[in-house]
C-alpha cells in the first residue's frame, strides 16, 4: 500500500497541489502544462493525468485522486473530469469502478501522443441498424432560412451567455479581432458578410462547449446556401449591416465585461432583429 501524499498539477502553467486520499506517489516538482481552448479541457486534463501515470506518480493498482478532489484543486467542474477519466478508460490506461474509484491499470506500453489521438484510433460504435436511416446526416441539404434563423435565434443566446462564463483570454482576443473584421468589412464593402460570421463562430468557440460550437457553425455554414443568398439579396435593409454591429458591439462589451445575462439578451436583441427584417409579417 503507497501511502498518502500529494502532487503538483497545473493547469495554465499554473502549480498547485492536490491532497490524494490514498495510494499516491510523492513529487515536488510541478508539471506545468499549456492553457487551450476551454472546450478542450477535459483533453488537457486526461494528458496530464496520463503523463501523471506514465512518470510512476499513479503505478499500477493505485486509484487516482476522487473526482471531487481532481475538480476542486484543478478549478474546474466535476463534468470535465469525469470526462477526461472516461477517455483514460476507453484508451485502457484506467478501470473506472462506479462507488470504488478509478484504477490505474497494468499497460504493457502507454498509447503514443494524447489521449484523444489514441481514443481517436479505437473502432466506434455501430448505430442500431433500427435507427441508422434515422439519424444519417446530410450536410449539403439545404436548410430553409427561416428554419435556420429560428434554430439559432434558440442556441445562439445561451451560447453568448456560456461565453461570458467561459471565454479565456484567447477567446476574448479571437472574439475582438473578428469585431474588428465586422467593422472593416462595413467600411469597405463587405457584402459576403463574412466577418459577422466570424464573430458568431468565434464566440460559439468560446462557449466551452463542443456542441454548441458544432451546431452553431453547421448553421452558419448553410448561410452560404443558394436560398439564404437571395434572400439577402432581395430584403436585407440598406442600413441593416450598420444595425448588425451596433448590436455586435454590445454582444462583445458584455461577453468582455461576463456578464452572462447581458450577453444574453444582447443575442436576442440581435437575432430577433435579424429574423424581423427578414421575414416580417
Amino acid at each position: 500500500m503507497v501511502e498518502p501524499s500529494s502532487t503538483g498539477l497545473g493547469l495554465g502553467g499554473k502549480s498547485i497541489a492536490i491532497n490524494f486520499s490514498r495510494n499516491a506517489v510523492r513529487r515536488d516538482d510541478a508539471m506545468p502544462i499549456q492553457t487551450i481552448r476551454s472546450q478542450r479541457l477535459y483533453r488537457q486534463i486526461a494528458d496530464q493525468l496520463q503523463q501523471l501515470i506514465r512518470d510512476g506518480e499513479f503505478p499500477p493498482g493505485s486509484l487516482l485522486p476522487p473526482e471531487r478532489d481532481l475538480a476542486q484543486q484543478l478549478g474546474v467542474s466535476r463534468a470535465s473530469v469525469r470526462e477526461a477519466l472516461i477517455a483514460l478508460e476507453v484508451v485502457g490506461i484506467v478501470e473506472v469502478r462506479v462507488g470504488h474509484g478509478v484504477l490505474v491499470k497494468e499497460v504493457d506500453a502507454m498509447p503514443p501522443g494524447s489521449v484523444m489521438q489514441a481514443a481517436a484510433r479505437k473502432e466506434p460504435w455501430a448505430l442500431d441498424p433500427e435507427f441508422a436511416s434515422e439519424i444519417e446526416l446530410n450536410l449539403d441539404e439545404e436548410i430553409p432560412p427561416f428554419s435556420l434563423l429560428q434554430a439559432r435565434r434558440y442556441l445562439e443566446p445561451e451560447n453568448a451567455a456560456l461565453a461570458a462564463m467561459n471565454a479565456t483570454d484567447e477567446d476574448l482576443s479571437a472574439i475582438r479581432a473578428a469585431l474588428e473584421r465586422n467593422i472593416y468589412d462595413n467600411n469597405h464593402g463587405g457584402g459576403n458578410l463574412a466577418g459577422d460570421r466570424l464573430l458568431h463562430i468565434r464566440i460559439a468557440e468560446a462557449s466551452g462547449n463542443a456542441a454548441y460550437a458544432l451546431l452553431i457553425k453547421h448553421l452558419l455554414g448553410h448561410q452560404y446556401g443558394v436560398m439564404f443568398r437571395r434572400l439577402q439579396e432581395l430584403f436585407m435593409e440598406t442600413g441593416m449591416p450598420q444595425r448588425s454591429q451596433e448590436d455586435h458591439e454590445r454582444l462583445v462589451a458584455a461577453i468582455e465585461a461576463r456578464d452572462p445575462a447581458a450577453a444574453r439578451q444582447a443575442m436576442e436583441v440581435h437575432l430577433d432583429h435579424v429574423l424581423r427584417v427578414f421575414f416580417a409579417e
